[in-house]
């Protein structure tokens, strides 16, 4: 008996911003642009804590975002090893990345980072529904280490209609230009 064919490898796009930047949105309708896909809420890997959770933004939460983000980063990791196209909807700062990407696996990604207005991401986070965030001093503190961190150009994304944005993202991976770490 031979062994089965290994499916080719995936891509991992990571769509990233400050609580309101409209990750979610535009993260869903991009995962429904390419088939096969997997959407990856990163959000979801901070619900499976049951107890001695520290608020992620908070700086004694240091080793734990260490330990979520890899577990996150090792299931993009293997779904993109078995031949999907990963979409991961998350907090993932310009500090973060090479640890994420690290506990991917993976030698590259392609990275953005939605950055509308810091106020149009407090009103959202002010008014969203059903949604268990809506700390309106944490989302300015966060909206404040993303818009103070080195990131090129050619990652940001500013706002715009949802199913545009998640295009325009389609397009820029298919072009390269989201690469992370750039190619050279």
């Amino acid at each position: 008996m031979t062994a089965p064919e290994p499916a080719p490898a995936g891509d991992l796009i990571v769509v990233s911003g400050p609580p309101g930047a409209g990750k979610t949105t535009v993260s869903t309708l991009l995962a429904e642009l390419f088939d096969p896909s997997v959407l990856v809420a990163g959000d979801e890997f901070f619900g499976f804590l049951r107890s001695g959770r520290i608020e992620p933004w908070l700086p004694e939460s240091d080793r734990q975002n260490t330990t979520v983000i890899a577990a996150a980063a090792a299931a993009c990791g293997e779904f993109v090893d078995g031949g999907y196209t990963v979409v991961y909807d998350g907090v993932i700062g310009p500090w973060f990345i090479d640890h994420f990407l690290h506990g991917t696996g993976l030698q590259r990604l392609h990275y953005t980072l939605l950055m509308p207005g810091e106020d149009k991401c407090v009103e959202r986070v002010r008014t969203r529904d059903a949604h268990p965030f809506d700390d309106v001093g944490a989302t300015r503190h966060m909206y404040g280490q993303f818009a103070g961190s080195p990131v090129s150009a050619g990652h940001l994304i500013g706002d715009g209609e949802p199913r545009r944005l998640a295009e325009s993202i389609r397009q820029a991976v298919g072009r390269g230009e989201l690469l992370y770490p750039a190619a050279v």
